[in-house]
């Protein structure tokens, strides 16, 4: 798994169930040692969390719902999910708590 940039403060707060993820670099090495040129990279399904809104809101109760995500999990997302932004010169993605597949775990 590609390694990510390090951590540094946001200036942006995401709203509801919505999460920011800092997508994984793509590979540009096959593990034999071949280079990959970029045009022939896909994106990386996976990332990093830097930040999480206030929860859903339940529309019987008016309470908030609080995201099962957190800061700092690494995750899988599905392939066209999100919105990409460019914050601070960085690009990241805005989705939905529900477009996550999986957190991986260690």
């Amino acid at each position: 798994m590609a390694a990510t940039k390090s951590r540094k403060k946001l200036n942006i707060r995401p709203l509801h169930d919505k999460i920011i993820v800092r997508r994984d670099e793509a590979e540009t090495q096959t593990a034999s040692g071949i280079f990959l040129p970029e045009s022939s990279t896909d994106q990386p399904k996976t990332g990093l969390i830097e930040a999480v809104g206030d929860g859903a809101l339940n529309t019987d109760t008016g309470e908030r719902v609080p995201l099962e995500l957190k800061t700092g999990d690494r995750v899988i997302f599905s392939s066209y999910s999100g919105t990409e932004v460019k914050i601070d010169g960085e690009e990241l993605l805005i989705m939905t708590e529900s477009d996550v597949l999986a957190v991986l775990e260690g």
